[in-house]
């Protein structure tokens, strides 16, 4: 063959464990930009009408993203392009990734001009309880036909995102979502200049900061895949074989991905029918749970799949078992104690981080308690991040699709059970055990298909005992500063409590042995 450069990228995989630190680092910066942003939010939104009517509107394009191209469509996209590349060279892979581009643009532009048409109908769906505030209802019509453009951007970006990481180029998708973050600030920052008489509208620069996001990023992952020479071209649209098996795939997982957007959606509903706030305090809830999801989980799901798919392409079952141990114990390493964290630490962490401006005391409390109910589901929420892409690379797409029906099945009921129950917080307590769940069936399915081993069960006993220790300060040293969390000095007792917990945890994780060898060695070099 004559692929040289394709014999040298392959020849510099990256190990997972350096996959992982760059995506990592890169997300960390982005989740702590993010927390920038969702406190710009907090300050200049707060928890009322005018948020809920922008997080609805958010929602939209987020959930089609999620659906059309961050899920289904690099779950079915990644594995395709590994094998074809192996088999043919990348000048096939980059004509496949041509043909899913063009698809991806003409599909979406259809779906934003139907939801621009129908946007009342749709929010009616989204959010029912919205009926009973006419001004909420319509700032959310009009702010979705704002953000819905975003949806055939950011899945393009998506998609170029994919073939970067096939290249074991990590950092540009890990980079792209800090643009969108600052994009987000700077709309939040001139609320008071440009929209503070807008009334529940006033959401509006936010909304068209994410349209300039949405650019931003296409430039940049543009700049990144040229490089490379791995950018698309546009061309007609056409279906290879190899481009038809692909979309055959790309329906199972199309509905797999489904599952967690339907769960998302269920919640968004129900919150809808509750007291104005319930949707702001769930996405506050939600946002800081996400920080050790993206972090650990995502970046780990993302470093796993074109790692599998090209272990599955080669036929190294073993490969894939070990790779499957590693990111289990590397996720565990952090997840365990964060989940922990989250659970003892709710209150001084929404209070520290949010307590600004519009976001009152009240909502700090209501926010933490949801809180609490997501950090539960952590675990799950990882798991499944780091075990789906093993189904995705061996082209069972379809056994998702079965654990995301049951998982949506559980969410609805558990939802409608505890809602009346607990409000707000028996939606995200539904969410976190239909989580659990799910990770407990792939845990179950990839041993029976001898695709999981148990070799790194031993080492999670040990994470949890250093978990433990950290558990035991943490209770002391949160009863004990109780009266300085309602002070001015909530941002720097929460800082103290952060690392007077994570010292804690990694002495003990020292003394017992339970720091990841893959850790250890970068360490020392």
């Amino acid at each position: 063959m004559t692929n040289t450069p394709d014999k040298l990228i392959a020849g510099k995989s990256a190990s997972l464990g350096s996959a992982f630190r760059q995506i990592g680092s890169l997300t960390a910066v982005s989740r702590v930009i993010g927390f920038i942003r969702d406190i710009s939010f907090a300050s200049f939104l707060g928890a009322g009408p005018a948020a809920d009517a922008f997080l609805v509107a958010l929602k939209l394009p987020n959930m089609f993203r999620r659906l059309t191209a961050e899920g289904a469509m690099t779950n079915a996209f990644l594995p395709s392009f590994a094998k074809l590349r192996s088999e043919k060279g990348r000048s096939a892979a980059i004509s496949l990734a041509a043909e899913a581009q063009i698809m991806l643009i003409l599909v979406l532009f259809g779906i934003v001009v139907l939801a621009e048409i129908f946007m009342p109908k749709i929010i009616t769906v989204l959010a029912p309880g919205f009926l009973t505030t006419p001004d909420r209802f319509a700032a959310a019509i009009d702010l979705g036909r704002v953000t819905m453009p975003y949806l055939p951007m950011i899945s393009v970006v998506a998609l170029w995102v994919a073939i970067a990481n096939a290249h074991d180029r990590f950092l540009a998708g890990a980079a792209a979502p800090i643009l969108a973050n600052i994009c987000f600030i700077g709309g939040a920052i001139s609320i008071p200049i440009l929209a503070e008489d807008l009334g529940v509208f006033r959401a509006l620069p936010i909304a068209i900061g994410l349209l300039v996001a949405g650019l931003l990023q296409l430039a940049f992952l543009f700049i990144v895949l040229r490089r490379i020479s791995a950018l698309p071209k546009l061309q007609w649209p056409h279906l290879s074989k190899v481009g038809k098996n692909m979309w055959r795939n790309f329906v199972p997982s199309a509905f797999g991905a489904c599952g967690m957007q339907l769960n998302l959606l269920v919640d968004l509903i129900l919150a809808s029918l509750l007291p104005v706030g319930a949707i702001s305090w769930l996405y506050y809830a939600d946002r800081v749970a996400q920080l050790p999801l993206g972090i650990v989980g995502i970046a780990l799901g993302t470093a796993l799949l074109p790692r599998l798919s090209a272990a599955e392409a080669g036929g190294k079952k073993d490969d894939v078992r070990k790779t499957l141990d590693e990111a289990i114990i590397f996720g565990g390493f952090f997840i365990v104690p964060a989940m922990s964290g989250l659970i003892i630490l709710a209150g001084p962490i929404i209070e520290g981080l949010f307590v600004y401006g519009a976001f009152g005391i009240d909502d700090a409390v209501m926010a933490a308690m949801a809180l609490s109910a997501y950090a539960i589901g952590l675990p799950g929420f990882v798991l499944v991040k780091i075990l789906q892409p093993a189904f995705y690379a061996a082209g069972q797409p379809g056994v998702v699709l079965k654990i995301s029906i049951m998982t949506v099945v559980v969410n609805i009921t558990g939802s409608l059970i505890m809602m009346p129950l607990f409000g707000h917080v028996g939606l995200a307590l539904a969410t976190s055990i239909s989580g659990l769940m799910a990770a407990v069936l792939m845990v179950v399915v990839l041993c029976r298909r001898r695709r999981l081993s148990g070799g790194w069960l031993g080492m999670m006993g040990r994470i949890f005992l250093a978990t433990m220790v950290m558990v035991i300060l943490l209770l002391a040293l949160v009863n004990f500063g109780a009266g300085l969390r309602h002070s001015t000095a909530a941002a720097f007792w929460l800082v103290g409590l952060v690392i007077f917990g994570a010292a804690a945890f990694i002495s003990a994780a020292v003394l017992f042995k339970a720091i990841p060898e893959g850790l250890v060695r970068r360490w020392r070099h």
